[in-house]
């Protein structure tokens, strides 16, 4: 009988042993989504941003260039990636009503209203023997009112679910807002007292250590999406951070004549009448709170990835970084995002992965809707067939690699459809079917997008096949 009992334990350690092994064999998933931040970083080439836990990043693996989201508003864009589907499919083309941005959007809010039964990214890997785990803003939250709330998350999604709240919730009433009372929608900004862990992102931060540290004591395969909710407005961050960036040494982006003519005018619509008569005082002091809780929020993903650094994760771990939408900081006169511009439709991307490249720069065009693909890739799983994206994975390995060669961003408003199309050279956007207008940039020539060539016959040929890739568009 001990004989029995010595041959059954060790069988038992064996098979152990044998499970935790293949476990740890299997790519873990650190998943970082920022709120409403563009390109605006060091690593992109901005020369004033102070992001150096980003710049970090992106020498560790690969920088996509050119990255585009398919909708430039939070619920949309983030339904989009994490269902690997485009809005036309999810039907998830707008913000809840009573947002102020709101309009007359036909379909429900929430995706599992519209397709109940997509296998969302983190759902993915939660059949196929990951713990996946939510902390802060992954799926749309209503930024601030939904702070420390599961806001518009999908359940089914996570194992486990983190909802931190910190100082900058509790302390509302101190933030200046251009719309009182109101911070979500309007430019609002708080040079706040305390410390970084005391921020709802700090806490956010803090809380993705904790599981760090759990998943690399058990040695269980993680998939763990950490969003935080700067830069989006209210523009709150320590002190220390808007010291980094004087408001009276900011230069304010300079406007064409279209820009101030506001033609055509539905490129503009974004723009809202408290915003469009701003003192350059109250531009350049929204400017430094934007760029404030840049740099706030890169160093709470520094601290993440230190996390992930100590507990000796990082070689076996795919990290990827990146923003649900771009912004306007009043370039073309505009602020915040529901803009068919650059600033609006792109996105950083960055890459960390084993095998990968370090420290180079993607030329492919990519979409949003490209990373649940490149993920399941990465981790030897089969994405829905139903997928719209398409696996960046050669890009990881070959920066020249041209995985496809354009992308979209669309956009609704007022119950009309209105898309735009980039390419390596052009961005072309036909607003309302063409019944509003149509832009072309050259965007080699003219990356700031000052001269709209649409109209010009010399680029009639351009345009017309940049109209047939729109036609091509699923509807």
């Amino acid at each position: 009988m001990p004989i029995f009992s010595s041959l059954l334990r060790a069988l038992l350690i064996f098979l152990v042993s044998g499970l935790t092994t293949r476990a740890a064999d299997k790519p873990n998933v650190l998943f970082i989504i920022a709120d409403d931040l563009n390109c605006d970083l060091g690593t992109y080439g901005d020369p004033e941003v102070k992001s150096p836990n980003i710049d970090a990043l992106a020498r560790r693996g690969v920088r996509f260039e050119h990255a585009y989201c398919q909708y430039p508003v939070c619920n949309p864009s983030r339904t989009s990636f994490l269902t690997g589907r485009r809005p036309n499919a999810t039907k998830i083309l707008g913000l809840p009503q009573g947002s102020r941005f709101s309009s007359d959007y036909k379909y429900g809010f929430h995706f599992r209203d519209t397709i109940p039964d997509t296998l969302t990214l983190p759902e993915l890997f939660r059949r196929n023997g990951y713990v996946s785990a939510r902390v802060g803003k992954i799926y749309h939250f209503g930024v601030p009112g939904q702070i420390g709330t599961s806001g518009l998350d999908d359940r089914q999604s996570w194992d486990y679910l983190a909802n931190p709240a910190g100082r900058d919730k509790s302390e509302e009433n101190k933030v200046f807002s251009l719309t009182p009372g109101y911070f979500g929608g309007s430019l609002s900004w708080l040079a706040a007292d305390g410390a970084d862990a005391e921020q709802t992102d700090g806490l956010g931060a803090t809380a993705a250590i904790s599981l760090l540290e759990e998943y690399g004591a058990s040695r269980q395969p993680f998939f763990l999406a950490v969003g935080f909710y700067r830069p989006h407005t209210p523009y709150v961050a320590p002190r220390k951070y808007f010291d980094l960036y004087p408001s009276d040494r900011i230069s304010l982006p300079k406007l064409t004549d279209q820009d101030q003519r506001r033609e055509p005018a539905a490129a503009y619509a974004s723009l809202l009448p408290e915003e469009a008569v701003l003192s350059d005082a109250l531009r350049r002091q929204a400017i430094q709170g934007y760029r404030a809780s840049i740099s706030f929020m890169d160093a709470q993903v520094g601290r993440v990835v230190d996390a992930l650094d100590r507990l000796g994760l990082t070689e076996n771990t795919v990290i990827v970084f990146t923003s649900d939408h771009g912004y306007h900081a009043y370039e073309h006169g505009l602020w915040q995002k529901m803009s068919l511009f650059e600033n609006s439709a792109r996105v950083p991307l960055i890459v960390v992965a084993p095998g990968a490249r370090k420290g180079t720069t993607a030329v492919t065009m990519s979409e949003m809707v490209d990373i649940y693909p490149t993920i399941a890739d990465l981790c030897g799983l089969s994405p829905p067939a139903y997928v719209d994206g398409v696996s960046l994975r050669p890009a990881l390995t070959d920066p020249e690699a041209l995985v496809k060669t354009h992308a979209y961003t669309q956009l609704r408003r007022n119950g009309k459809d209105s898309y735009s199309v980039r390419t390596a050279q052009w961005r072309y956007t036909q607003w309302e079917g063409g019944a509003s207008g149509e832009q072309l940039y050259d965007m080699v020539a003219d990356p700031g997008e000052t001269r709209n060539l649409a109209n010009e016959p010399r680029h009639a040929s351009v345009v017309a096949e940049l109209r047939r890739r729109l036609a091509e568009y699923p509807r």
